[in-house]
């Protein structure tokens, strides 16, 4: 199952990249004579007009194969060989206007881009995941605003069933009654025959504090595991629900964090249920060392996410539109942060993944359910467009690169130089595949 999930991640966001070099070149008058998905020789090609079909024995990436007078010394080999058709000198790459050339080579990323921002806002539209309403796990009373104490009576454990009559479907709808709710709530909770009453002002910071003051008592459920992690080399898996770490009964996500945190390079013992089987693991905390990761320096984390409950809800299309945009903005922002502190050594070069990696997280994706896998296609497909957009020559990134520095000119570099700087950069692109697959090893070799 996740060698077919990890096809058709990989196989989606690259043939939609590639789908956008090859309609741009279409679109400008570019011959096109190969579309592959893969690299090297062909596992199945066919041919309808002037372009060859192929599905190619490397599935480490695809590419559009132009006509161009330039390309055979360099990709010739990698890409296949020669193409059957012959080569139209009117219609070449290089022989297309400045503008035109740019299209084309900007058309993948931006393809990409579009395939993110559709499933973002498609998932937002019809099925985008709230956290079901839960009981309260505490109240920081200590953080309560004066005119909102009365929200201290919210005892651990207690679950709020209807405000103001209003029966409760999503954490997100308490949190609207909070801080944006008429003066009084009428709070129904369960086992509770009496309603607690509590009066807020119309002050919408004073209210935003109240709300921060309470915390949902997530079950220690776990989701997503990072591949490498302290608890991915004990054998955690996603779904399994943690019931006693050493001698303590774990009764939410919050107790277990708290404990994890405080256990910095001891051994913890894990008793957790996975199916109907009960499952006993040892993890180890790692210390945390990065004091812009968001934890305590010294504190220990393990590397596992939660998987709470949700209820799907589907949200008007205008709405949905702007979501999905800034999730696409948000998720793009990520990836060039990551990127920048890993220029900068904010993040270790270990932390690069490559195909094994990217595997392992489809496969706990399609576990987790279809939307969480579709987001991840989304997340990859924003890799992939920001990772090509990098000015190394034989990326799409170092062809604009080139086109920039033409445009300054007034001319391109000459031919000699390109090749030059192009067989660098495949130098550096094949060094840093290396050192992903590498870390790929590494990572399962640990566990």
């Amino acid at each position: 199952m996740t060698i077919l999930v990890v096809i058709l991640v990989l196989g989606l966001v690259i043939f939609v990249h590639e789908l956008g070099h090859f309609l741009a070149a279409k679109l400008v008058g570019v011959q096109v004579l190969r579309f592959s998905i893969g690299f090297g020789p062909p596992l199945l090609s066919w041919r309808r007009g002037e372009t060859e079909y192929w599905i190619a024995s490397v599935p480490l990436g695809g590419y559009v194969k132009m006509a161009g007078l330039e390309d055979e010394e360099l990709t010739g080999k990698l890409e296949g060989g020669a193409a059957a058709v012959p080569v139209d000198p009117a219609r070449t790459l290089e022989s297309k206007p400045l503008g035109a050339r740019f299209l084309v080579m900007v058309a993948g990323v931006s393809m990409n881009v579009v395939l993110a921002y559709v499933l973002y806002a498609g998932i937002r539209a019809t099925a985008f995941p709230e956290p079901a309403m839960l009981a309260i796990d505490s109240v920081a009373t200590a953080s309560l605003p004066p005119q909102a104490r009365a929200l201290a009576a919210l005892e651990p454990g207690s679950f709020v069933v209807r405000i103001n009559g209003d029966t409760l479907a999503t954490w997100r709808q308490f949190e609207r009654w909070v801080t944006q709710g008429p003066d009084t709530l009428r709070i129904e909770l369960a086992g509770r025959a009496r309603p607690l009453v509590v009066a807020l002002p119309r002050d919408t910071a004073v209210r935003r504090a109240a709300w921060r003051a309470l915390t949902p008592r997530l079950p220690p459920i776990v989701g997503l595991v990072i591949p490498g992690a302290p608890a991915h080399r004990a054998g955690l898996e996603g779904g399994d629900l943690v019931l006693r770490v050493d001698a303590d009964t774990v009764r939410s996500w919050s107790e277990l964090v708290g404990i994890i945190r405080r256990s910095a390079g001891d051994s913890l013992r894990l008793v957790v249920r996975r199916g109907e089987r009960r499952v006993e693991l040892t993890v180890v905390p790692q210390r945390n060392a990065d004091p812009r990761s968001g934890l305590p320096v010294d504190s220990g984390f393990i590397g596992a996410q939660p998987n709470p409950p949700v209820v799907y809800v589907g949200q008007p299309l205008g709405r949905a539109l702007v979501e999905g945009l800034l999730d696409t903005v948000d998720r793009t922002g990520q990836v060039v942060v990551f990127l920048g502190r890993l220029v900068t050594g904010g993040v270790s070069v270990r932390e690069i993944g490559g195909p094994v990696l990217i595997a392992q997280l489809s496969g706990q994706a399609a576990q987790l359910g279809v939307v969480t896998l579709l987001g991840f296609i989304a997340f990859i497909s924003l890799n992939l467009a920001v990772l090509n957009l990098l000015p190394i020559p034989v990326l799409d990134g170092g062809h604009v690169l080139f086109l920039l520095i033409e445009a300054v000119r007034g001319r391109p570099l000459s031919v000699q130089l390109r090749l030059r700087l192009t067989q660098l950069g495949f130098v550096v692109l094949i060094a840093l595949m290396v050192l992903a697959i590498s870390n790929d090893v590494l990572r399962n070799l640990a566990r």
